[in-house]
């Protein structure tokens, strides 16, 4: 059946898969050059099936119902067409077999859609980005018991006002075992990690339209911060007299000396240490985030952190490099450890990273591309976000310029 150029409804069998004389029947909708296929359920004999009339020959029980099947079939597609173009509706031949089927997008809900891509991003994306979206929709359940007291939502019912109670609602959640509220930024990062999921859905046709398309984060600019040198030596010399501490400090100082991340120092095996071109120990290893190769030579302060731990219980026991702990309470002792040594900033395991790429590194001469080479950057503006100049650094360069210049003789 033909309503236009781009719309058509055809009646087929299997035939590369029959069996005693019986093929599958499926009927194809074809709309704008995009052609999906829906099983019926039932066979016909293959013998007497007409490719031309789409009709099975004879006057059979089986020919019977197959043809009663047919004619009920090509009406109800035909009538799902008429009544979405009727709404004013897009109409797709997705959207046509999923009507057909009963999977319309009223019967689709936000939960469907979370769980569907929960089951799409478990191989393909890393470890640490899987349990960022797990939290956000951790989150997503909590405001739906919460607030809207319900325990699903259909995706049609999704709008701006959504959007914005949600919002509301994160910037007012105080995480358990977390010292402050939730950040403006940490808000948008869960919201963008939610509009990725809806818009999901709408490319699924799950949904009519997307709630998030006059959506816009909007993040606050933050200086990254760090620890500067007589900081770094403050936590490294303070003999907290607790091992639970001591290991923290280590791993923290480990990453100021080598730049590497939490998540990739977890994964890190004695295997990931060879030499170097130049005869060293150098760490060999790729970033999770971004699958960047990663080769960094290894100075004193990290060689001594790997050389304590070499035969450690803790390290023996799980064959890693240095001894695992979780990413939240590596945190939670990073505050102890702060406390304690006097340190006023807010101490996370990340401002290691940042220690090393502004204080250790660029603070000391090395060049911006060598840094980002060390951090597996894959761009070299993410780099030139640490590329800020030291109070000493330029109180150094100055002093040096002074120097010079008290020395500079023009040529008579």
């Amino acid at each position: 059946m033909r309503t236009s150029k781009t719309f058509s409804i055809l009646f087929w069998v299997y035939a590369s898969r029959v069996k005693n004389n019986q093929a599958n029947l499926y009927v194809r909708i074809s709309l704008d050059s995009r052609r999906v296929n829906i099983s019926l359920k039932s066979k016909v004999p293959f013998d007497l099936w007409d490719p031309s009339t789409q009709r099975v020959d004879g006057n059979s029980k089986q020919a019977r119902e197959a043809n009663n099947l047919i004619s009920e079939t090509r009406t109800k597609i035909f009538q799902h067409y008429q009544d979405l173009r009727f709404q004013n509706k897009k109409v797709t031949a997705d959207l046509l077999k999923s009507n057909f089927l009963g999977e319309g997008p009223r019967d689709k809900t936000l939960l469907d859609i979370l769980e569907y891509h929960k089951q799409k991003i478990e191989k393909t994306l890393t470890k640490g980005t899987i349990r960022n979206f797990g939290v956000t929709e951790k989150y997503v359940s909590k405001f739906l018991n919460e607030e809207l007291k319900t325990t699903t939502i259909y995706l049609n019912e999704l709008n701006y006002k959504f959007i914005n109670d949600f919002a509301n609602f994160l910037f007012n959640y105080w995480p358990k075992g977390h010292v402050n509220a939730m950040s403006h930024n940490t808000v948008m990062k869960h919201l963008q990690r939610l509009r990725k999921i809806v818009t999901l859905a709408f490319h699924l046709e799950w949904v009519e339209k997307d709630p998030f398309i006059r959506w816009k984060p909007t993040f606050q600019k933050k200086e990254r911060d760090f620890l500067n040198l007589s900081e770094l030596i403050q936590i490294e010399d303070f003999n907290f007299h607790n091992d639970r501490l001591d290991r923290v400090r280590d791993l923290f100082v480990f990453s100021c000396y080598t730049g590497i991340s939490f998540t990739d120092m977890n994964d890190l095996t004695k295997d990931h240490v060879r030499n170097g071109l130049d005869g060293q120990k150098w760490l060999f290893t790729s970033r999770n985030k971004t699958k960047a190769k990663v080769k960094i030579p290894l100075l004193d302060k990290a060689l001594e952190i790997l050389e304590k731990y070499e035969d450690h219980p803790m390290t023996e026991i799980s064959q890693s490099l240095l001894p695992v702990i979780t990413n939240v309470k590596v945190n939670l002792y990073l505050k102890e450890v702060a406390d304690l040594c006097d340190i006023k900033k807010n101490l996370t395991f990340h401002m290691a990273r940042h220690t090393f790429a502004t204080t250790v590194t660029l603070s000391n001469g090395v060049p911006i591309e060598t840094v980002s080479k060390l951090l597996g950057h894959t761009k070299i503006a993410t780099t030139q976000i640490y590329a800020r100049v030291l109070e000493d650094k330029l109180s150094q360069d100055m002093s040096e310029l002074s120097r010079k210049l008290r020395n500079w003789k023009p040529n008579i």
